[in-house]
């Protein structure tokens, strides 16, 4: 068994790994976990682009408010002002660090600004449709050719190391020393030592059958965070969003909020539009009010999804401002400029996570939390467009700052794994058919349109598959499916118990059985008993 110490361990590489990693390396020597490779996450997905206060057009006033009306009243209004005036700071940390957004010589700010349902103003600056991959392309260049980044590629972390587990007394708190890390390719397990761990593994999306989130975003650091005694908050708002591109070869393709944002329209196969009739903001209304009319209108008659046409703008511009779209979509024999796009929700952000502090910090000592991962208030009951890689950047940056102020805590020294008392599983379908089982429970009952009973039924499967993961963890040595399938079954766990909980309909959340939304909001936090 091996075992190395360093500064800080960032689990997960998503810009807000990326961009902790990148900030601290100029003082730390830093570990960066990644279950694949460093290309492989949720914002390297991101089309749309970045929500901030870039023109002299729009306010901070202005975009506090488009993020508080779109949160349905469970925004926390401190951190939302904070993230909000700190986002043309981060924004232009990324440009001096080379990000080419896309350009506008006509915009006073020198580029091109989009709209995206819930904005009352033009301010997301983008690289065309392709925002997070050019930004995580980026970075990560960065990241490789930084002499005091470690790049752990396929390892995948199974726990985090504390002073409760190790039984160690530490006045009163408890302390992260590190984690225990899965090489998937070796099959070994490695202690890796830090004086601060991150955890920035993305969502949880990969808990629903349809998902526009990668492979990776099981929820492994709300699970870990969660097993190692953080608090965690309002998990039961999962945002779908509306238009993921229906068609038996593309594997989860987001079709943009931008699309709708230049213009682009809802309709029904007959081709006439029906989000008029839903919100008076109609294709631009926020994204748990779209999905759930597409959803609806998808029920009630029998269709096995809805079409989003900007066929009417020029081709030369949808070409120019969604060329990825454009060219995905022609691969599999649409041409966006001729005809509409077929397209359903999909599970797409996790809202809840676990709880932090601006500065990124949880309830446990030299544990931080960033990204999708973590619940910071910004989102209340429902994400306001393109305001996730704001909160990544914001919060990863404040978080960078705070670890290095503060005070280099001792190395502590810890115990290898121990796989003394296992073998090697005999039946690794018994995994295969469990992921399978909880992806399509969860898709049916705790999906955009909830009741008691199917919350219910959700919740018994929950605990069957349980008992079984927890066996089958104690008894076999660890592999990537097992511990992925583990945190599935954990966060799914976490969203569920939070959905029982709220007995109204808000935001992300509608029950049928509690329709009407309270006049007091107030969030959903569990604590581990």
């Amino acid at each position: 068994m091996q075992s190395s110490h360093f500064d800080t361990l960032v689990i997960g590489s998503g810009l807000a790994g990326l961009t902790l990693a990148l900030n601290l390396a100029e003082t730390q020597r830093v570990a960066l976990v990644t279950k694949r490779t460093l290309i492989d996450s949720a914002s390297a997905g991101a089309q749309g682009g970045i929500a901030a206060v870039l023109s002299i057009e729009d306010s901070l006033e202005a975009h506090i408010q488009d993020t508080l009306i779109a949160g349905a009243g469970l925004c926390d209004e401190t951190m939302t002002h904070y993230i909000v005036e700190q986002g043309p700071r981060a924004v232009r940390w990324l440009i001096e660090r080379g990000v080419n957004f896309t350009r506008d010589a006509q915009n006073e700010t020198g580029y091109h600004l989009t709209r995206e349902g819930g904005h009352s103003m033009r301010r997301i600056i983008h690289s065309d449709d392709a925002t997070g991959r050019v930004v995580q392309l980026t970075l990560t260049e960065q990241a490789v050719q930084h002499p005091n980044i470690t790049i752990l590629e396929h390892h995948i972390a199974i726990d985090l190391i504390t002073s409760e587990k190790l039984s160690l007394h530490t006045q009163g708190s408890n302390h992260c020393y590190g984690a225990y890390v899965l090489d998937i390719l070796a099959g070994e397990v490695y202690t890796i030592a830090a004086r601060n761990t991150v955890l920035a593994t993305g969502g949880a999306g990969k808990v629903y059958l349809y998902t526009t989130n990668p492979d990776v975003a099981t929820g492994d650091g709300i699970a870990m965070g969660w097993r190692a005694g953080c608090r965690v908050a309002n998990m039961e708002f999962v945002q779908f969003h509306p238009t993921c591109l229906y068609h038996p070869h593309a594997k989860s393709f987001l079709i943009t909020e931008a699309v709708r944002g230049e213009g682009g329209l809802l309709k029904l196969p007959d081709g006439e539009r029906f989000m008029p009739q839903h919100d008076e903001r109609a294709e631009l209304a926020p994204r748990d009010i779209v999905a759930r009319a597409i959803d609806f209108e998808m029920k009630k008659r029998g269709l096995d999804c809805v079409f989003l046409d900007i066929s009417h703008q020029p081709a030369d511009f949808l070409i120019r401002h969604f060329p990825t779209i454009y060219n995905r979509c022609l691969e599999l024999g649409i041409d966006i400029t001729r005809e509409p796009i077929p397209v359903v929700p999909a599970a797409h952000y996790t809202c809840g996570g676990i709880v932090i502090d601006r500065r990124g910090r949880t309830d446990i000592d030299n544990l931080y939390a960033v990204g999708e991962t973590a619940h910071t208030g910004l989102h209340g009951a429902n994400r306001l467009a393109s305001n996730s890689l704001l909160e990544c950047l914001v919060i990863s940056l404040s978080a960078a700052q705070d670890i290095m102020d503060r005070p280099a805590v001792p190395a502590q020294s810890l115990p290898n794994w121990d796989e003394s008392r296992v073998t090697d599983a005999d039946e690794e379908v018994v995994i295969s058919h469990n992921w399978d089982e909880l992806r399509r429970f969860m898709w049916n009952y705790v999906g955009i349109v909830r009741t008691n009973k199917r919350l219910q039924r959700a919740q018994h499967r929950i605990r069957l598959l349980s008992e079984e993961i927890d066996e089958y963890y104690s008894n076999f040595r660890v592999t990537s499916d097992l511990l992925e399938l583990r945190n599935l079954v954990c966060t799914s766990d976490l969203i569920v118990r939070s959905a029982m909980l709220r007995h109204e309909s808000r935001g992300l959340h509608y029950s049928r059985d509690y329709s009407e939304t309270l006049p007091r909001a107030t969030d959903t936090v569990l604590l581990k008993s």
